[in-house]
């Protein structure tokens, strides 16, 4: 590429309408109706939801503001449900599975569009120092205390346009330094660096990804964790590539692009910048078993799923077919129940999920290829169901009841 045809430095954006929201509603069917059903590992997913509940019940109890999307679970219903669990002792993938079928019924997402899309992230295991030295001179930046949200870190996917955070000063609040001007040194004397890595494609892959697990030069290893952004857009430099004719569309993935971005380090840098979005990182307990992700729980490979809460209650279990991710699993197909766990700033509408896949280099792997066509069905709880039809309060229901696609309960 000749210096001409290097791309510029962005520019702000000029304000633009805000897109509307695919339209999406709801189908009852049965768990027959899921695929693979049967198959699945109820008693991992249990385990999953589990780990969700005390943030659930904890959220059931403040006020939220109603969700416009028909697709959102009520919080306080979801609570119920979350109890239901906690009461449920030594779980078996007998119960785990009666649970399920007992306190939830199933729906499929309709919409427009109608397959969804499914992505993949990681916890990217690097190596990094506390200081700057040798090869270690690109700095991972902390939250700056004048960094303030303009919506909730849970919500910010959802924003259709404008900030997500913005910079407080005396005079008011003002858009905080784009990628490039704090890779340019914006943020530079301020004490906010927080480790320093080898590599700038990887710490921006790892801003992707949200977290990062470093071995450091003393020898000890740290998980490091999303702690807010600098409320800039997020764009896609993979999409940007193929936009611009610089990357075939068949050919991109998270190595070709770490491939193409390292072969030129300036032109890389140019790329990069096109992306303003830039993330912010906080240091976990060293007893963390997992990254956290938007739900305060450690996340579980294979079973947390990213969503748009603009139409998905975190904490909700979701039942994601995708019959051609078949490089995920054994089967070769993706039938399986997450829980609605964690966001991100490009998972956006109704069945637009992230898999979250563990941690190194074989999770990157798998989250590097994974994009492909998938439908999500909603779990919304019983007793959601129950009210709808005006049954009495706290009627239970048998174990073996059969949820039918047509008819009542």
């Amino acid at each position: 590429m000749s210096q001409d045809e290097k791309p510029k430095t962005p520019e702000a954006a000029p304000a633009a309408a805000p897109p509307r929201q695919p339209e999406a509603k709801l189908e009852r069917v049965t768990f027959a109706d899921l695929p693979a059903w049967e198959r699945d590992d109820h008693l991992d997913a249990f385990k999953t939801f589990l780990k969700s509940c005390d943030g659930v019940i904890k959220a059931a109890s403040k006020p939220v503001a109603k969700g416009t999307s028909q697709c959102r679970v009520s919080i306080d219903d979801l609570a119920a449900a979350c109890r239901a669990a906690q009461g449920l002792t030594s779980p078996t993938k007998k119960s785990a599975k009666a649970f399920f079928e007992t306190q939830f019924v199933p729906h499929r997402v309709a919409q427009t569009s109608p397959k969804g899309l499914l992505t993949g992230y990681y916890e990217p295991v690097l190596e990094g120092s506390r200081t700057a030295q040798g090869k270690f001179q690109t700095p991972v930046y902390k939250r700056p205390p004048d960094l303030v949200n303009v919506v909730a870190e849970q919500d910010r996917a959802s924003k259709p346009e404008g900030y997500t955070h913005l910079r407080k000063t005396a005079a008011g609040e003002v858009p905080f330094p784009t990628r490039a001007e704090i890779e340019q040194g914006a943020l530079a004397g301020k004490g906010l660096e927080l480790l320093y890595l080898e590599d700038p494609v990887e710490v921006f892959f790892m801003h992707i990804q949200g977290s990062g697990r470093i071995h450091l030069t003393d020898g000890t290893t740290v998980r490091i964790n999303y702690d807010g952004k600098n409320g800039h857009p997020y764009k896609s430099i993979g999409r940007y590539l193929i936009d611009n004719g610089l990357l075939a569309a068949n050919k991109v993935s998270m190595a070709a692009l770490g491939k193409w971005l390292r072969a030129d380090k300036a032109r890389g840098q140019q790329v990069m910048w096109q992306n303003q979005s830039f993330i912010f990182f906080r240091e976990l307990d060293n007893d963390s078993e997992g990254p956290m992700g938007a739900m305060s729980v450690a996340l579980t490979p294979g079973r947390s799923l990213a969503v748009d809460t603009g139409y998905h209650t975190l904490g909700t279990p979701l039942y994601v077919s995708a019959p051609k991710l078949g490089h995920a699993t054994k089967t070769g197909s993706f039938n399986r129940l997450m829980v609605a766990q964690d966001v991100g700033s490009a998972i956006k509408g109704p069945e637009r999920g992230d898999i979250y896949f563990g941690s190194g280099d074989k999770a990157g792997k798998l989250a590097g290829v994974t994009k492909h066509e998938g439908n999500f069905f909603v779990l919304l709880p019983t007793s959601s169901q129950l009210a709808e039809q005006r049954l009495r309060f706290g009627e239970r229901l048998p174990w073996q009841t059969t949820v039918k696609s047509e008819g009542g309960l």
